[in-house]
Order: structure tokens, then C-alpha cells, then sequence
């Protein structure tokens, strides 16, 4: 077991390196209207919506969860969701964590408290969604839901404690929904460490809730230069998914474009269903690019917008993103990492994907107090 010196070092070395970073809509228009009166809200979170003018009825909804120290605004700001909602014709709702649960903004989706159905923040997020699809005549059967980071773990335990909410999510540099239950796994996880077995992540899913399928799709997106976030994790997303859908270990085509390598699975009609995004050199982070979104810390200008493409693979856009192709794709070669499919194994991270151990501090006295405050600190703790 990891000395606790070493756990609170990296915890103060992660509240570092957060410090100054995305808070607001920076230098751009807050587009947001604040959500009021959406429920008793037990996950105690804020809430914001962007209604283009003029929508139709029966429009979709897209939810979307910020990362670690950022707001809903400077989010959506850097993202483009709001412009393409614009163009595209849907509703969007900006759920936003508050500094009383989290010091540091995220979402707390290693608390089981908040991540169980009818509890904590994911009932908020639920009660939020209701009240806009009410109040705006949305189409219940086109919601969907994305999220970065802290976000993204929280988009995937939103997918498996409300499948029937929900026809597609997105996951950026998230974790699979129930991969961590308490602090040190949630580090564990983070890095890549001691990943529950796959028929474990599959079992957690599929408890999450009595739901019996239809299953939403779900589009992965990764970086493999991520020091965050292993991208052994995205493995895990997909592995968790593949069993309510009954898809095999190996997907049906991959297509590289650049720096982007996209593993697509298909239902028999031949429907994509989960798609993993791989790119290249990419760190921690969502995926922007300049005509859609504008870059800051955690959204990345690597000539690819995640926001364009997400919404395309939904089919929520009329503009299909430059990377997607109408023509089919390769069929797939042996570029898919196998560990992630067999049953009982292990999903090991790889070696070059997880960030080295940093030195241990010395031990600190106090010991309780102290943990404590560095898990406050690093927004970790209420």
C-alpha cells in the first residue's frame, strides 16, 4: 500500500498545479441563463441552460459537465456548445459543481453518495434535466451527455444510474462509472492503477440501475500523452459498455486521420454504437479547435473539435465533423489493445501512458489533521 506521505505529496503537487487555472468565461460572453427552482436538489449543485432563440419543439438536449476548476461559462466558452447549438438547432443544460461540496469544482464522482440513483449529484443533474426538457417541450428521447475530466467520470455514472434518461453520452479523459469509491482508489484510478476487472465494470453498470436496454452510444475521447488521466481508462469505458451492448472485444473498423486514431463498434444494422478517440500527443484535456471554440487550460487546440464530432456521431448536428467519413470505414487490424476484452482479466495500463511516482514528502506530523487538509486542498474532501 502506498505510504500516506506519498499520497498527500501528490495531492499538494495537484492543488498546485490547479491554482490560477480555468474559473470563468475569461475574456468571452457568458451565453448562460442560470437554472432556478429544478428540484430539492440533493447534490446541492448550480445549474445553467442556453435555449437558442426561436427553437422548435421536440428539439434535443445536450448536458454538459465542466472539468476540475472550471464553471459552467468558461466551459462552454472555450468548448463552442453554445455556437453550435446556433447552428445545429438543440438546448443545452451546464450543471455546475459549487465550492461548498468541492473546493476545486469537480464533481465528486468517486463518492458513492453522489454517484447512486436517486442520490447526491447525479439525482441534481437528473431533476435539472426534467425541469428544461419541461419547460423548453424537448425531445425525451434525444438527450444526451458529455463531460471532461471530473466531468466525464461524472457523465459515465449519469449514463449507467439514468440509462433510460439518455440516448448518447460522451466521455473526455473521464473514468468508468463505480472504478473508484473513496480518495486513494480515485488517485488508483486516475493514474491507471488497479482498474476493476472487466466483468467487474460491466457488473457495476448493469447494478447501477434496473434498466434492460435499449443502452445509450457512447463516444470516447483520449489523449495518449495524458499525465492525468491514464488512457488505459479509456479501455475501461469502452469494456464497461461493450457488454450491455453485446459487442466483442475488437472493434468493427479503425480509421487514422492524423494525429487521431478512432476505433468504432457497430450494432448489426451496422449503427456505430461506441467509438473510441485516440490522439496522438495530446495531454489532458477536450479537444478544440479555433472556427468552433478557442483554446485555455484543458481545452486543447489540436485541430480537432471534439464538440463538432461528438455531435455528429449523435446525429444531433447537420454538419458532420471532417474526420468522420460517410463511406465505411477500414475493418479493424490488431491496433486495439486486447487487454481490455477478455473476461476476468485485468485492464493493466501501459508503461509509457502513466505518470512516474513523485519523491515522497516526509512525513507529516499531525497525521490526521493533516490528511485532512491536503484532501481539502486538492478539492478531494468536503
Amino acid at each position: 500500500m502506498r505510504k500516506i506521505s506519498d499520497t498527500i505529496a501528490r495531492l499538494a503537487a495537484l492543488h498546485a498545479r490547479s491554482a490560477g487555472e480555468l474559473s470563468g468565461a475569461e475574456s468571452g460572453q457568458n451565453r448562460l441563463r442560470p437554472l432556478n427552482e429544478f428540484g430539492f436538489n440533493p447534490g446541492a449543485l448550480k445549474g445553467s441552460c442556453y435555449v437558442p432563440k426561436n427553437l422548435p419543439d421536440s428539439c434535443p438536449l445536450v448536458v454538459v459537465l465542466h472539468g476540475c476548476t472550471q464553471t459552467a461559462a468558461g466551459y462552454d466558452h472555450h468548448s463552442g456548445w453554445s455556437r453550435l447549438a446556433d447552428e445545429a438547432g438543440f438546448a443545452l443544460l451546464y450543471p455546475e459543481q459549487q465550492r461548498g461540496n468541492n473546493p476545486n469544482l469537480c464533481f465528486n464522482w468517486f463518492i458513492p453518495g453522489d454517484t447512486q440513483r436517486h442520490s447526491g449529484e447525479v439525482a441534481s443533474i437528473r431533476q435539472m434535466i426534467e425541469r428544461v426538457v419541461l419547460a423548453h417541450s424537448l425531445d425525451r428521447a434525444r438527450v444526451f451527455v458529455s463531460g471532461l475530466s471530473a466531468g466525464g467520470a461524472m457523465a459515465a455514472s449519469m449514463l449507467a444510474t439514468y440509462p433510460e434518461v439518455f440516448a448518447g453520452g460522451a466521455i473526455i479523459a473521464g473514468l468508468a462509472h463505480g472504478s473508484a469509491t473513496n480518495v486513494p482508489e480515485a488517485f488508483d484510478r486516475m493514474r491507471g492503477h488497479g482498474l476493476p476487472l472487466e466483468m467487474q465494470l460491466q457488473r457495476s453498470l448493469r447494478e447501477a440501475s434496473d434498466h434492460d436496454g435499449p443502452w445509450p452510444k457512447l463516444s470516447i475521447w483520449q489523449g495518449t500523452d495524458d499525465r492525468t488521466v491514464a488512457p488505459c481508462n479509456a479501455e475501461a469505458l469502452a469494456a464497461q459498455w461493450r457488454g450491455v451492448h453485446h459487442l466483442s472485444e475488437e472493434p468493427a473498423s479503425t480509421r487514422v486521420s492524423g494525429a487521431l486514431t478512432r476505433h468504432v463498434w457497430r450494432k448489426a444494422s451496422g449503427e456505430a454504437i461506441i467509438e473510441v478517440n485516440m490522439i496522438a500527443g495530446m495531454g489532458h484535456g477536450a479537444p478544440v479547435t479555433a472556427d468552433l471554440g478557442t483554446a485555455g487550460p484543458f481545452m486543447l487546440d489540436v485541430g480537432i473539435s471534439s464538440t463538432r464530432e461528438i455531435a455528429a456521431f449523435w446525429g444531433v448536428s447537420n454538419l458532420e465533423g471532417q474526420l468522420r467519413p460517410q463511406a465505411s470505414e477500414h475493418p479493424s487490424s490488431k491496433a486495439w489493445s486486447p487487454r481490455a476484452g477478455q473476461p476476468g482479466k485485468a485492464l493493466a495500463p501501459q508503461p509509457t501512458a502513466v505518470p512516474r511516482p513523485r519523491s515522497p514528502a516526509p512525513e507529516p506530523s499531525g497525521a490526521q489533521k493533516t490528511i485532512e487538509d491536503a484532501l481539502r486542498a486538492a478539492g478531494l474532501m468536503r
